[in-house]
C-alpha cells in the first residue's frame, strides 16, 4: 500500500525529534521538519508523484538526498535513518518524544536529571509527583503527560491540515458510489485539532458505500460494518466514522454530527420550545417530519439565520441568529495580500522573486518580506547591512512585477527583556516590523508579559507575530496575560497576528474574538518559508472565521493604499 503523505512527514519530524535529541547539527534537523511541512501541503500523494515520474529533488526544500529517502520510504514502508535512531536511545525514550507535552529538550532534560528511559518510568515520575519542580515542567504539561500515558489512544488529536489531508482523498474515493459526501465533526467546525472524522454520505446501497470505506488502500483496521454504518482506522491511526443517511434526513444528520454538543442542544431546547423534536433524522411534529433535509430548512423552522459551521459552540451565536445580527464572517477570497513571508535570505526555500510571483498567481496583490532578524543565527538572520541591501533587493524586485508589491519588512526578535534586535535606525527604514518572540519561553507571566508589552510600545512596530508562541501538539503557548496583549496593542495601535502556520493557529480563537471584542485590528499571514506554505492561508481564515472576525476585522483585506495607513502606527 502506498505511503500517506502525512505518514512521510510524522516519519521526517520524528526523525528531527531524535536528531535534536542527540544533539546533533540544527541545520540538519531543520531540513527535516521543513521537509515534514512541505510534504504535508504538497496537493498531491507523494507515490502518485513518484508514479508519474516527477523528479522530488525539484520541491523546495527537499533535494536529492531527501528525495532519495522519500523513494525509500514509499518502496519499503521504513524510513532506515529513523529506525537506526530509535535503536541508539536507550529504553523507551524515541517514543516518549510523541507525547503530548514532551519533545527532544524535555525528554533530555529527564533523562538527564530523573534517568527517565521508559514509558514505566515516566508513569511513575508522574504519580510520584518527582516532576514537581523541574524547569520547565508545570502542572498544566504534567496533566498532559499523565493523560496521554494513561489513554495514549484516546487522546491523540491530529492537526486540523494532517486530518485535511487524510480527508480529501478519502471524500474522493467515497464519491464513486455516494453523493453529499462530506465530512462533519470538529473538522466540519475547523477546530485546529481533530479527534476523528465524521463523513456523512448519502447513497441508494449503504452496505456498498461501507464496503468501499473498508477496502480503501490507507485503511489499517474494520472495526465495525452495518448497512448504514462503518468504522475504520487508517495507518495514521485516524478513525474514521462513515454514516450513510436517507436524502430526507441528511440536513439534520449534517446538522447533529457536524455539533458542538452544546450548540446541539441549544437547538433541542428552542425546538421543544414549540413542541417539537430534533434528532439526526428531523425536525418532527409528532411523528410528522417538517424539516430536515437541509440544514437551512432546520435552522430557518427555529426562527435562526443560518449559523455557520465555524460559529457552532454556544458562544452567543444563537441569540445573535435569532435576531438577524449574526456577524459576515470573513472568507478566503477578502485575502488581499500575506503580511509574513520568509526568502532565501534566510530560513525560506526561495527567492524573495519567486514567493512574490507565487502570491501574485494566488491574486495576492502585495507581500510583506519578513526575514528574520539577527539573532536567529540558525536562520542567518539579517543584520542593519543585510537589512539594507535586502531593501535594495525588494526595490529590484518590485521594477519587474508590475502592480503587484513586495513590502519591505523584518521579523525582529523581540529580546528578553523587551527590547528588539535591531536598532530603531535600521527599522525605522521598513514598510512593516513584524515582532515575535523565538527564546525564553519559560519566563514567569509577569515577565513575559511585560516584555511583549515593552515591545509593542516600540513606535516601529507594526505586527506581534505568532503572539503566544504555541506549536500545537508540540509546544504549549507561553504564560502570558494576553488580556493585558490586547490592551497594550489597542493602546499602541499595534496589530496581532493570526498565523496561519498549520503547527500553530496562533492566535487561538478565544484570544482572536477577544482582540475584536476590543477593537483592535488584526492581520492572517502564513509565515510562508516556501512556495507552497503560501496556501495555508486558508487555515488562518478558518481560525478567525472560529474567532468571530469579519474582512473589516483583518488590515490585508484592505487594498495596499489602505494597509499603509493602518500600519502607521499613531
Amino acid at each position: 500500500m502506498p505511503v500517506q503523505n502525512a505518514e512521510i512527514a510524522a516519519m521526517f519530524d520524528q526523525t528531527a525529534d531524535l536528531l535534536d535529541l542527540q544533539g546533533e547539527n540544527p541545520f540538519r534537523i531543520r531540513a527535516y521538519r521543513r521537509a515534514a511541512r512541505v510534504i504535508e501541503g504538497l496537493p498531491q500523494s507523494v507515490f502518485s508523484m513518484l508514479e508519474a515520474g516527477r523528479d522530488l529533488s525539484e520541491l523546495p526544500g527537499i533535494g536529492k538526498d531527501l528525495a532519495g529517502k522519500i523513494a525509500e520510504i514509499e518502496k519499503t514502508g521504513h524510513f532506515e535513518l529513523l529506525d537506526s535512531l530509535k535503536k541508539k536511545l536507550p529504553g523507551d525514550i524515541g517514543e516518549m518524544t510523541a507525547l503530548p507535552g514532551l519533545g527532544p529538550r524535555r525528554v533530555k532534560l529527564l533523562y538527564d536529571k530523573l534517568k527517565v528511559r521508559t514509558l514505566d518510568d515516566l508513569r511513575r515520575t508522574v504519580k510520584t509527583g518527582r516532576l514537581r519542580g523541574v524547569k520547565g515542567f508545570g502542572p498544566t504539561i504534567v496533566g498532559k503527560i499523565g493523560q496521554a500515558l494513561e489513554k495514549p489512544a484516546a487522546q491523540k488529536r491530529f492537526r486540523l491540515s494532517v486530518a485535511e489531508a487524510e480527508a480529501k482523498p478519502l471524500v474522493a474515493h467515497l464519491e464513486a458510489v455516494a453523493r453529499s459526501v462530506v465530512v462533519a465533526g470538529s473538522f466540519r467546525r475547523r477546530r485546529d485539532t481533530v479527534g476523528d472524522l465524521d463523513i456523512l454520505a448519502v447513497a441508494r446501497d449503504g452496505a456498498a458505500v461501507g464496503e468501499r470505506l473498508a477496502r480503501y488502500e490507507n485503511v489499517a483496521e474494520v472495526r465495525a460494518r452495518g448497512p448504514t454504518r462503518t468504522t475504520v482506522v487508517l495507518r495514521s491511526g485516524l478513525q474514521v466514522d462513515l454514516r450513510v443517511v436517507p436524502e430526507e434526513s441528511y440536513g439534520a444528520a449534517l446538522l447533529y454530527f457536524t455539533g458542538s454538543k452544546a450548540h446541539n442542544i441549544a437547538l433541542r431546547n428552542i425546538a421543544l420550545e414549540h413542541h417539537w423534536k430534533l434528532n439526526e433524522y428531523g425536525l418532527f411534529s409528532g411523528r410528522r417530519r417538517i424539516a430536515g433535509a437541509t440544514e437551512e430548512e432546520i435552522y430557518g423552522k427555529l426562527g435562526l439565520d443560518y449559523i455557520p459551521p465555524e460559529l457552532r459552540e454556544d458562544q452567543g451565536e444563537i441569540a445573535l441568529a435569532k435576531g438577524g445580527r449574526l456577524p459576515r464572517l470573513i472568507e478566503l477570497t477578502d485575502i488581499r495580500g500575506d503580511l509574513h513571508v520568509h526568502s532565501d535570505w534566510t530560513d525560506g526555500a526561495e527567492s524573495i522573486a519567486t514567493m512574490a510571483e507565487a502570491a501574485k498567481a494566488r491574486g495576492h496583490g502585495y507581500i510583506a518580506l519578513t526575514d528574520h532578524s539577527r539573532r536567529i543565527a540558525m536562520a542567518h538572520g539579517l543584520d542593519p547591512a543585510r537589512v539594507t541591501q535586502q531593501m535594495k533587493a525588494v526595490d529590484r524586485v518590485n521594477e519587474k512585477l508590475g502592480s503587484f508589491t513586495v513590502l519591505k519588512g523584518i521579523e525582529v526578535d523581540i529580546l528578553k527583556d523587551g527590547r528588539l534586535d535591531l536598532p530603531d535606525s535600521t527599522l525605522s527604514k521598513l514598510d512593516l516590523v513584524v515582532a515575535s518572540v523565538h527564546s525564553h519561553f519559560d519566563l514567569p507571566r509577569h515577565e513575559q508579559t511585560e516584555r511583549i508589552v515593552r515591545a509593542l510600545h516600540n513606535p516601529h512596530v507594526s505586527i506581534l507575530g505568532h503572539p503566544t508562541g504555541r506549536l500545537i501538539g508540540v509546544r504549549e503557548a507561553y504564560d502570558v496575560d494576553m488580556d493585558a496583549i490586547i490592551a497594550a496593542a489597542r493602546r499602541t495601535g499595534c496589530i496581532l497576528e493570526v498565523n496561519a502556520e498549520p503547527d500553530r493557529l496562533d492566535l487561538n480563537e478565544g484570544h482572536a474574538h477577544a482582540a475584536k471584542d476590543a477593537g483592535v485590528k488584526l492581520a492572517i499571514s502564513t509565515d510562508a518559508h516556501s512556495v507552497g506554505a503560501l496556501a495555508t492561508m486558508r487555515f488562518g481564515v478558518d481560525q478567525a472565521r472560529r474567532g468571530w472576525l469579519g474582512a473589516a476585522d483583518v488590515v490585508n483585506t484592505r487594498p495596499l493604499g489602505e494597509l499603509r495607513k493602518l500600519l502607521r502606527r499613531p
